[in-house]
């Protein structure tokens, strides 16, 4: 029996489909036609950059699930390829594919820093703890070049107004001078996320995201700089590291996090029937046992959109992973997420006024 993968699946990226998206009028299938040579890999799809045009740079919202009501995400897209990625259906907003468009397609905007000056400075604005990262990684590979998250996180912190950011990136330690000086006025904090410690899951999982191992070395660096470091269990994945919940929970302590939680694995959209065939072709034997659990915590469906239960589920088997993660939160010691000070934020000045 041979032992490569199928051929429809690239070396590198997460998504093994590139469905149209949900607004699309038609949809298009691969088929066998008998002149491909089915022994030879496909060729690896190329990383693009375009220009992201939106006329601002904060986000807000009003969901009750998360502890913030703004956000700023410097990319659309994420290079890490995360086959569980719930942003994935947002790339159909941009007429594109959430499979292997979402992580080959990027955008970004290249006046943001200047753009969220603006908006810190508005008369109308009031300062609240802003998250930035969280539809896709701030600190995905293309960063390393444009430096784009780093620009945005000097604005934040000239103007002393308070952030939080989620990463799975050891990029984020070349931001430790920017993070560490506002961390010291209690004005940041940094979450990292781990899925699992087994390496070759992680390479199918989320082919082009930080290791695993080098994450606890993040969450340390972290830390030792008196950053205050939640790790985040996501997403948890019932059968395929659902196993892991305490294991993950004691790395992460022991690496000096200081804080945690979890969330369960969410399939919006066109995510569910991805991530169906990203199972039954790397882990077959799993498929349906993972289905059957995570339905088990949807109320029989794959995945449950509701505030209040979507990030955790409902029935006894969420109900089991609840009380998992509150036993060994409490035996590890961990605290609560810090409250960060709004108190010292001084907006950025007008334009006009820097030229006296």
């Amino acid at each position: 029996m041979s032992s490569k993968p199928p051929r429809h699946v690239h070396k590198g990226r997460g998504a093994t489909l590139n469905p149209a998206n949900r607004y699309a009028d038609t949809a298009r299938e691969d088929i066998d036609d008998g002149w491909d040579n089915l022994e030879e890999p496909l060729p690896a799809p190329a990383t693009t950059l375009g220009i992201d045009t939106s006329r601002t740079v904060i986000a807000y919202n009003d969901s009750p699930d998360v502890g913030f009501d703004r956000s700023i995400n410097p990319y659309r897209g994420c290079e890490h390829g995360c086959a569980y990625c719930f942003a994935r259906p947002t790339h159909a907003w941009l007429g594109l594919s959430p499979g292997l468009d979402f992580e080959t397609k990027l955008f970004y905007k290249p006046d943001a820093p200047a753009q969220l000056e603006r908006e810190l400075a508005a008369r109308a604005y009031r300062c609240a703890p802003v998250a930035v990262g969280i539809n896709t990684d701030a600190y995905q590979p293309c960063e390393r070049k444009l430096g784009l998250t780093r620009a945005i996180l000097e604005v934040l912190e000239e103007a002393r107004h308070p952030f939080s950011i989620v990463t799975k990136s050891a990029l984020i330690e070349r931001d430790i001078d920017l993070i560490a000086r506002a961390a010291a006025r209690r004005q940041a904090e940094v979450c990292v996320s781990l899925t699992t410690l087994d390496g070759e899951l992680a390479r199918r999982l989320e082919p082009r995201a930080t290791a695993p191992a080098r994450r606890l070395e993040t969450i340390r660096a972290l830390s030792e700089a008196g950053i205050p470091v939640t790790v985040l269990v996501a997403p948890l994945i019932p059968v395929l590291t659902d196993a892991e919940l305490e294991t993950l929970l004691e790395q992460a302590r022991t690496s000096g996090a200081h804080a945690a939680g979890y969330i369960l694995l969410r399939l919006p959209h066109e995510l569910k029937t991805m991530f169906r065939d990203w199972l039954h072709t790397h882990a077959p034997l799993k498929a349906e046992h993972v289905m059957n659990r995570l339905r088990d915590c949807r109320g029989g469906k794959d995945y449950d959109a509701r505030f209040g239960v979507r990030m955790r589920g409902t029935g006894l088997y969420a109900e089991l992973l609840r009380k998992r993660f509150r036993l060994a939160h409490s035996r590890l010691g961990f605290a609560s997420v810090p409250d960060l000070d709004c108190t010292q934020f001084t907006p950025p000045a007008k334009d006009q006024l820097r030229l006296f």
